[in-house]
């Protein structure tokens, strides 16, 4: 029975350390994602709470002198003290999420109950809450019990049953069914703490003294529940506060627990054991397996998850999207970035140089209207770029058939155009750009030559149909993007406050939004576009204009200067590429200065700042409907 006894202690010495790694984790989990929410915040207490008390907990063994011990029971009664403070204030935003807001009284309840768990901390350290250390006790060393523990007993009871009382009320405020679903997880993981204390208040009674096998029975079986419960109340905490879809916050959550606790648990489980095995059977109280297990079980148990992660994830998160959600990840891998398209039409004219020996070759998109060069391979010099835009009437005029180069110069034109699809037979594809390559001294080109350098065209132009048909998505994207953030918020908060949530003012689409700060940013320093302008109804601005002696204009102002500071990079003010935008917001809108001039200092064309310049405001624009949206929307 006494090997049995202390197996049972020494397991749960392992799931004691688990629950402190768990509970950390989940603490920073709460401080990284979502700690703006009332709701995550106070459980994030909760969570330091639990680690203090099991990490505490989880250093007492025979090699702590009898001092160590004390202390470390000292500092383990520190997270037990206030459990029940942190609980209420979990309860108190439970309510003010459930749209029950406090009127005072509770506020001042939470406040109070958190001095009095300083009073009996201060009990604690003046040696007043507990007694003498119990080095030999039974059934763990312990402090003896005084007076005052009795009534922080009561104490402890009383804030419980206080706190559980309020998560009844906010059950049932609730009105959806994934609100009331997600309020009974967190209202069953919110017995994990409670349970948790629940050994260390045994200590020095009767009951704990006469029966040990009862207890650490009873003591293993409530890390185990605790363990598992405190992942629950993660769960439900953790779409408290932001507005992303069940399936992300669900995966990122999962994720977090796997990597995190699962892999540090289960590394130090299997160091423990082996390490106890050493002392077992060769008296060394160190093994050299140690450190070499540590290290395979981290790298094995990361590896597991990488390759199972996108099974699992499909499994559990996905449900009766995953055709949907597998399209969009494989868009994303399948990608052709900037950076890919440029890589790509490098390798496409590296071979047309080196078809025709060509000491240059380039390639100029159409974007709205007008050529611009996307790159080039070879001598840049021999290549004046301010002409290319006159290549574009030669090419509409010379190039009726679908395979037809012309010269222009020392080069050799080749039109890029669209695949035939839906279109008449003896229909023009429409023109996507074109391939320049400079001829050599031979000048003519044999006829396998030209079907390969007509070849390596017709991949340049899939390139970069592929290029224009990304543009138009990553365009719908960004003008669904507010909305559907939108969307997701009030779907987020609407399950615990519905009528605050629905009852919210809609947002102005963001197309138009865009416009108005046009406008406003016209008249910058004064004029009817600024007074007048549509964005004067937003809540921000009427909220801002408090801080400027109600002059909404000025708020205004302040507003869109805080919209075009925020595209600024860090650092001393450059005229490099990184700077762009922000230069054409400064130099035209706020300096004032004429488009051909900001041109002219930018070294780029009048089309191409316009283009520039339509980027820019939408990255102001797509700002104030971010503050907007923070005002309109309840935390």
């Amino acid at each position: 029975m006494s090997n049995f006894l202390v197996g049972i202690r020494v397991l749960n010495e392992i799931l004691t350390a688990g629950v402190a790694i768990t509970a950390f984790s989940l603490f920073l989990y709460a401080l990284t994602f979502n700690l703006r929410n009332r709701v995550a915040r106070s459980f994030a207490v909760i969570m330091l709470c639990v680690v203090v008390v099991f990490t505490a907990e989880s250093m007492q063994n025979n090699t702590v002198p009898n001092w160590g011990l004390e202390l470390l029971l000292q500092i383990q009664w520190f997270g037990i003290v206030f459990l029940p403070a942190a609980y209420l204030h979990l309860s108190d935003s439970l309510l003010i999420t459930a749209g029950m807001p406090s009127r005072g009284r509770r506020r001042l309840a939470v406040r109070l109950v958190y001095v009095l768990s300083a009073i009996f901390l201060l009990l604690l350290g003046f040696g007043l809450l507990f007694g003498d250390f119990v080095a030999n006790g039974q059934p763990a060393p312990h402090l003896r019990r005084t007076f005052w523990t009795e009534v922080f007993t009561g104490y402890y009871v009383l804030a419980m049953v206080w706190a559980w009382i309020n998560f009844a009320r906010a059950f049932n405020q609730m009105l959806t069914r994934s609100g009331r679903r997600r309020m009974l997880y967190l209202m069953a993981g919110a017995t994990a703490p409670a349970l948790g204390s629940y050994p260390y208040l045994m200590y020095g009674s009767s009951i704990a003294e006469k029966h040990l096998f009862l207890f650490w029975t009873s003591a293993l079986t409530i890390n185990i529940f605790v363990g598992g419960l405190i992942v629950v109340m993660a769960y439900a905490v953790a779409f408290f506060g932001v507005s992303w879809p069940d399936r992300l916050v669900k995966s990122r959550l999962f994720k977090w627990i796997l990597r995190g606790p699962v892999t540090a648990s289960i590394t130090l489980g299997v160091m423990t054991v082996v390490r106890r095995g050493g002392e077992i059977y060769d008296g060394n109280p160190y093994s050299a397996l140690v450190p070499f297990t540590m290290i395979v079980s981290v790298l094995l148990i990361e590896h597991t998850i990488t390759v199972l992660a996108p099974l699992w994830e499909r499994a559990l998160f996905f449900g009766g999207d995953r055709e949907e959600l597998m399209l969009l990840q494989n868009i994303e891998e399948r990608l052709l970035t900037r950076s890919d398209l440029r890589q790509f039409l490098d390798a496409v004219l590296a071979a047309v140089r080196d078809l025709l020996q060509s000491p240059l070759a380039f390639i100029a998109a159409l974007d709205e209207g007008d050529l611009a060069t996307i790159t080039m391979a070879g001598n840049k010099a021999l290549l004046d770029q301010d002409h290319i835009p006159d290549l574009l009437r030669v090419s509409e005029i010379e190039s009726g058939q679908e395979r037809q180069e012309f010269a222009w110069g020392d080069f050799l034109i080749l039109p890029l155009r669209k695949r035939k699809r839906e279109m008449d037979r003896d229909e023009t594809p429409p023109l996507l750009g074109i391939l320049g390559v400079m001829q050599n001294e031979q000048g003519d080109i044999e006829h396998d030559q030209r079907d390969s350098l007509w070849l390596l065209a017709e991949r340049a132009a899939l390139a970069l149909e592929d290029r224009q048909l990304q543009q138009s998505v990553f365009q719908s994207l960004q003008d669904l993007q507010p909305q559907a953030e939108v969307l997701q918020r009030w779907r987020a908060s609407g399950r615990y406050d519905s009528k605050v949530s629905m009852l919210s003012e809609s947002l102005p689409p963001e197309a138009d939004l865009a416009n108005w700060v046009k406008d406003a940013l016209s008249h910058y320093w004064g004029g009817p576009k600024l007074s007048d302008s549509p964005l004067m109804e937003l809540e921000v601005v009427q909220k801002t204009a408090a801080e400027h002696d109600g002059n909404t204009v000025n708020a205004l102002r302040s507003i869109l200067r805080k919209g075009v500071d925020n595209i600024r990079p860090e650092g001393e003010r450059r005229f490099t590429g990184e700077w762009i935008l922000y230069n054409i917001l400064e130099m035209k809108f706020i300096e004032g200065r004429k488009v051909r001039d900001v041109a002219t200092r930018l070294a780029m064309s009048e089309a191409d700042l316009y283009r520039k310049q339509r980027v820019a405001v939408e990255a102001v624009a797509k700002l104030v409907l971010e503050m907007e949206t923070e005002i309109k929307l309840p935390d």
